[in-house]
């Protein structure tokens, strides 16, 4: 199940956005809407099919501009929906709902375009024993909300930050002088019980990863035939050492590397190669 982070991490980030947009204030409602006491109702409808994702954020983005904007949710978060279907139906104030309107909209179709594509590749492997995962591929800020979205499409997260877990990747082995001096560096100084993982391009980095203990190991970019070795040769070293798969996955690629036994497919395509989901905002006359 997809959870947000408490608001008491995600007000700064939406108030930072407000601010960004709002800036001296709304020059074009301000001039229009002199009488504020009137409320409006307003219908939010989907214009292209897809997967639904950051109703809840848009809820607050009006909240925060006015406690008293009711924000009446009609979908659940992950909900496929059609073009001309209201998500959606939003009664307050108009110069409020018009000033937290493009923010708000702009977060649910970018968080929505993700969880749309998301869908579509867990889709390609629902039947198989394997997750989708998702990486640190992301937009600067929006982090924790894009990995939401991917949570909201069916996939489980990588790890959120540097501090989440160890990978140790080609230039960190490089600088180590290799993996097993890399492991046992890194292992004499992580605190407990943060997991060590090792990316690996060759049969020879498994089997030096295997050695020095590591608890999940990375096939990068490989052919699906080096990679059906690579889990086959961890598995029967250790059954309890995770194996995941990464580098280059495509809708059209996904499945075959699935079909190779590996426990997890990580990915960046579904935030890094998705299109926003239409949405607009529409005063009900």
């Amino acid at each position: 199940m997809a959870v947000l982070a408490p608001w008491i991490v995600l007000d700064p980030l939406l108030l930072s956005w407000l601010r960004e947009d709002i800036g001296r204030g709304d020059r074009t409602t301000g001039s229009i809407y002199i009488d504020k006491a009137v409320n409006q109702e307003a219908q939010w409808m989907v214009k292209a099919p897809g997967a639904i994702a950051g109703l809840p954020l848009a809820s607050r983005i009006f909240y925060l501009l006015d406690p008293k904007v009711q924000f009446e949710i009609l979908v659940e978060e992950g909900q496929g929906c059609e073009p001309g279907q209201v998500v959606a139906r939003v009664f307050g104030s108009p110069d409020i709902l018009l000033l937290g309107e493009r923010v708000a909209l702009n977060l649910t179709m970018r968080l929505s375009g993700i969880a749309t594509l998301t869908r579509q590749y867990v889709e390609k492997i629902a039947d198989l024993p394997v997750q989708l995962v998702d990486t640190r591929k992301t937009t600067p800020g929006l982090r924790l909300l894009e990995k939401y979205a991917t949570q909201v499409g069916g996939a489980r997260n990588h790890r959120l930050g540097l501090d989440d877990a160890v990978m140790i990747k080609d230039n960190h082995i490089a600088a180590a002088g290799g993996i097993e001096q890399a492991i046992a560096s890194i292992r004499s100084q992580i605190p407990y019980p943060l997991t060590i993982e090792v990316e690996t391009e060759t049969l020879a980095q498994v089997e030096a990863a295997l050695i020095s203990g590591a608890d999940i190991i990375m096939l990068d970019n490989m052919a699906p035939e080096q990679m059906r070795q690579g889990v086959q040769l961890i598995r029967q070293h250790n059954q309890g050492i995770k194996i995941e798969a990464s580098g280059n996955v495509t809708l059209e690629t996904i499945r075959t590397v699935a079909e190779t036994g590996v426990d997890y497919i990580s990915t960046s395509a579904p935030i890094t190669r998705s299109s926003w989901l239409d949405l607009s905002m529409r005063f009900k006359i």
